[in-house]
């Protein structure tokens, strides 16, 4: 379902002739048809799913975030900008982001559910977050509210 909404938004931009959306889309699909393929050596046929799609766009996202603080440490706001631009596009194909305080919610139901008691249970909250908000959390902040949760 993913992967025909970016394709049909391609065809769109292409008819609108809107570069920087034309560019950062077959950058998109690019990147997608890399993990199908590599998906399909280890036997799903079908290429990667859109879990794995969603997954895919919040590692883009975080690339493009981690970018934008080194232009401008390095001064490069032009750069910076052009990151940007490329962060709403691929933006548009992710859910609704959850929130500081969504998140800690989304963290303490995990843990009561799972019944996770310290830190040796991170790996297994983590690995149960990642599985049911694929997309939705910025998992490097989840992991420091598992860590001060299960910490304490």
């Amino acid at each position: 379902m993913i992967r025909t909404k970016i394709k049909d938004s391609l065809k769109e931009a292409m008819k609108s002739k809107d570069k920087r959306r034309i560019s950062t889309l077959r950058l998109i699909i690019a990147t997608l048809q890399d993990r199908d393929l590599a998906a399909r050596d280890k036997g799903a046929d079908e290429g990667i799913t859109d879990e794995e799609i969603l997954q895919m766009l919040t590692t883009m996202v975080r690339q493009r975030r981690e970018s934008i603080t080194a232009y401008e440490k390095g001064g490069r706001i032009d750069l910076a900008a052009s990151e940007q631009e490329e962060i709403d596009i691929i933006s548009d194909y992710l859910p609704k982001q959850f929130d500081e305080a969504e998140t800690r919610k989304a963290v303490e139901k995990v843990i009561a559910e799972i019944g996770a008691q310290g830190l040796k249970d991170m790996g297994r909250t983590m690995a149960e977050l990642k599985t049911r908000f694929p997309g939705r959390m910025d998992f490097s902040k989840a992991s420091a509210i598992v860590k001060e949760m299960l910490g304490a």
